[in-house]
């Protein structure tokens, strides 16, 4: 039986197409592919400490991405896959939100997950990161947007793994 851990900070529907891993058919093309998700489930969203997430104190400018929401499914293999769901509305060819992370609870990380392309016309956006080991005991990951300009940073999901 596979397991879900989902986490949602609100509900979002978009429609995922490949960029830096997403899915490809036979014949080499990317495949659409739409991912819901769905209710929170021992998720917990925090900040930067800008009084708004992602923002440099003092300028309202938008520095990092916010990570709106997050899904782990087990494989068979026993690693996870990741669907992050990121916010970025500052993003433009020049400059924007170019992957994520996946981290323990002692800040260890376990997975990155580049993005090689802005993603300006499609906010917020879904990418699935596979692969990713989780070392045996650990049951709680939070996922961390990466800028291009100015590192990791933004809004963070915390999500329970398993079921």
């Amino acid at each position: 039986m596979r397991r879900r851990a989902v986490a949602l900070f609100g509900v979002v529907v978009v429609a995922a197409t490949g960029c830096g891993g997403g899915d490809d058919t036979a014949d080499g093309r990317v495949a659409d592919t739409t991912i819901t998700l769905e209710g929170t489930t021992d998720a917990t969203t925090s900040t930067s400490s800008a009084t708004t997430a992602g923002a440099a104190p003092d300028s309202g400018e938008q520095r990092y991405p916010d990570v709106l929401g997050v899904e782990a499914t087990p494989s068979d293999d026993g690693t996870w896959s990741f669907a992050v769901t990121i916010s970025s509305p500052y993003d433009t060819p020049e400059r924007y939100a170019d992957g994520w992370r996946v981290l323990g609870p002692d800040g260890e990380v376990y997975g990155e997950h580049m993005l090689m392309h802005d993603h300006a016309g499609e906010q917020p956006f879904t990418r699935t990161q596979r692969g990713v080991t989780i070392p045996t005991g650990v049951d709680e990951v939070t996922v961390e947007g990466r800028d291009q300009e100015y590192g990791y940073g933004g809004a963070t999901v915390t999500i329970t793994l398993g079921g």
